[in-house]
């Protein structure tokens, strides 16, 4: 992996989420709002389970 991976892997993260805020932005505000309601202890449990899941993928595809 170089700079230029991470750097693309970063800037295609950026244009999902850029487009979910266009396209649905009712709905992600309010996706949010439920989110940040949570307890932190809850919102950091999701935080790591979504990094594994990104990990699994990325070690699947990479090899």
């Amino acid at each position: 992996m170089n700079w230029t991976d991470l750097l693309t892997a970063l800037g295609l993260a950026a244009m999902i989420e850029g487009i979910l805020y266009a396209a649905f932005p009712d709905a992600t505000k309010r996706a949010l709002s439920e989110f940040m309601a949570l307890p932190a202890d809850t919102r950091r449990k999701a935080g790591l389970c979504v990094s594994a899941v990104g990990l699994l993928v990325i070690w699947l595809v990479r090899g």
